[in-house]
């Protein structure tokens, strides 16, 4: 039994795990398909365990190599943030490295890039990486170094900033309209066409917090996918929820309600309190800052 295992041999085992057969893994990985094999004989040896079993489908992972892959995982997504936090030192006047940024579907496809090519004109030398989640916990798991949030984190060991509020209401294409016409009352639009989640609520239950009676019945297009719910008020196919901001750029779009339904999240930035000083992060999280609070300014203008 090996005390301690090479960090290549566990890369190799999960690329295994993923793609299912020796070659896949080699090219995934970018290595040869007898290296890769050398790998899992390695770590089998090493840990006196079989990991795969043959078939004609491929290498079937035992339930030994099963119970491995979260404690796996986890070594690869602290390696990953171990290089990150390796890259994001050195010169203050120029900071480079890598710096992932955790963000909303909406956040990170609607909002965010413009302010990352602000950011880039600046810093060039800076890599970007973007993951579309709403999770928290990724911080403290160092699966991101910032996060952009519509709530405030709680976790301790996190640093957060508020930065602004985002107002979201109901909106519906004009082709909607004019083939069903807007409710002029709450209980009215019961009987329209609502977009909303499908089978994961938990987004629309952190947006609307308890405000509306919300349930997957009342919805007749249904998708757990922010951006396709944006795309689908778009193409018009019924009554959704919106960023005031969004929609304010598209004339296409006739507010729902405005007197009665209107939402508003806070934006927040969050750090991990020991990541707050690297030279790359803090470049990011201050270009951050002035790009979303511009962008929420000019959201609030009447």
């Amino acid at each position: 039994m090996i005390e301690f295992v090479d960090w290549t041999l566990l890369r190799s085992f999960l690329a295994v795990i993923r793609r299912g057969s020796l070659s896949a893994a080699a090219r995934a990985t970018g290595l040869t398909q007898p290296t890769i094999g050398r790998h899992i004989d390695e770590l089998e040896a090493g840990l006196g365990i079989a990991l795969f079993t043959r078939s004609p489908g491929g290498l079937v992972p035992t339930e030994a190599a099963r119970s491995l892959v979260p404690h796996a995982e986890a070594m690869e997504t602290a390696f990953a943030a171990l290089k990150r936090a390796a890259t994001t030192g050195g010169d203050a006047r120029q900071p480079r490295g890598t710096v992932r940024i955790s963000a909303s579907e909406i956040m990170g496809t609607f909002v965010l890039p413009s302010i990352l090519a602000e950011i880039q004109t600046r810093f060039p030398t800076i890599i970007f990486e973007l993951a579309l989640n709403n999770r928290n916990e990724d911080l403290l798991r160092r699966d991101a170094d910032i996060a952009v949030r519509m709530a405030r984190p709680k976790q301790e060991g996190l640093v957060a900033r508020r930065i602004g509020q985002v107002a979201l209401g109901l909106h519906a294409h004009r082709d909607y309209v004019a083939r069903f016409g807007v409710p002029a009352t709450l209980s009215e639009l019961t009987r329209h066409h609502i977009i909303g989640f499908d089978r994961d609520d938990h987004s629309a239950r952190a947006v609307v917090g308890g405000t509306l009676p919300i349930s997957r019945e009342i919805f007749s297009f249904r998708v757990d996918s922010d951006v396709a719910q944006v795309m689908a008020i778009r193409a018009g196919l019924g009554i959704g929820m919106i960023q005031k901001a969004m929609a304010r750029h598209e004339p296409e779009l006739v507010p729902v309600l405005p007197g009665e339904i209107e939402i508003k999240l806070d934006c927040w930035l969050a750090v991990h309190e020991d990541q707050k000083h690297a030279y790359a992060i803090r470049a990011v999280l201050d270009g951050l800052a002035t790009g979303l609070g511009q962008w929420l300014e000019a959201a609030a203008a009447p």
